[in-house]
């Protein structure tokens, strides 16, 4: 059970990095007075999701999901 811990250990680690980075490199919402205008456009575009915050976005519910996961992992195995 040590290796187990030791391997979801570093996976977590991993994960929580992945999180940290993804969040920091997105843009915020809020973008002044211009998103007033027109940030609902491209909130709402056909291709957000191929975009680069579109996979940011992804990278971050991923890894997120994984942190959880493992940190429950974590718990049980200990």
């Amino acid at each position: 059970m040590a290796v187990l811990r030791i391997i979801c250990a570093i996976f977590l680690f991993i994960s929580a990095l992945v999180v940290i980075v993804s969040v920091l490199l997105q843009q915020g919402s809020r973008q002044g007075l211009g998103a007033i205008a027109g940030g609902a456009e491209t909130f709402f575009g056909k291709n957000k999701a191929k975009s680069y915050e579109g996979k940011l976005a992804l990278a971050t519910k991923i890894s997120a999901g994984a942190f959880i996961v493992l940190s429950i992992v974590i718990t049980a195995i200990s």
